[in-house]
């Protein structure tokens, strides 16, 4: 049965093992996320549930977004997402999806909006090399290239690699470890990086490859 849950990032630290190595964990304030609605076959095509995640107050919301709490009997809340599952029979409306779905040893896909660098150079964008800093070259030299040529096609071909905005992109890290679940915290400790700054909204999922 997969799992899934909402969380919030909250930094980075390191911890160690019983066999004295240190392991890089990012820290995760997952849930508790109550049951907005609970989606299945028969009424929706497919089995999903819908979860808040962090309360706010009702005038923060506006009205067809307040309904569906108030619908549903739950607390109003900052974030609302879906999330697929294959069977959601042990699910009401209501619920809490906590930290302790997972356990150490899971592994999961992260999935989170990265970090904003704003209009970027070739440089930073695509990691491309800049020009030599020698006489005959430039003025300057960090500029993205030839554009192609002149006569045919005389155009520059999509997807060229050039400057512009980067980051605040929705991506997923797969086959990440849970390394320790902190249930009085709410807290998952994941082995290396996930996506986003701290503070920003991730959702935690059952990895869909294995190792």
């Amino acid at each position: 049965m997969n799992k899934a849950i909402i969380g919030r990032k909250v930094g980075m630290t390191q911890i160690f093992a019983e066999d004295g190595k240190v392991i890089p964990v990012t820290v995760v304030e997952a849930g508790p996320c109550p049951v907005v609605q609970v989606k299945t076959k028969e009424s929706d095509g497919y089995t999903a549930l819908k979860l808040g995640f962090i309360e706010v107050s009702e005038k923060a919301l506006n009205k067809p977004e307040l309904g569906q709490f108030k619908k549903a009997g739950v607390k109003p809340c900052k974030v609302l997402k879906e999330v697929r599952l294959d069977a959601v029979d042990a699910y009401k409306v209501g619920d809490e999806v906590k930290a302790d779905v997972f356990a150490a040893g899971d592994h999961v896909d992260v999935a989170g909006v990265t970090k904003g660098h704003g209009f970027t150079g070739v440089i930073k964008r695509w990691n491309q090399h800049r020009l030599k800093e020698t006489h005959g070259v430039g003025p300057v030299h960090r500029e993205p290239g030839s554009m192609g040529s002149i006569s045919d096609p005389s155009r520059v071909f999509k997807h060229k690699h050039l400057a512009g905005q980067y980051g605040v992109e929705n991506v997923t890290i797969q086959n990440l470890e849970i390394v320790r679940v902190d249930v009085a915290r709410n807290a998952l400790l994941i082995k290396g990086a996930i996506p986003g700054p701290k503070g920003s909204v991730v959702t935690v999922s059952n990895s869909v490859k294995s190792k």
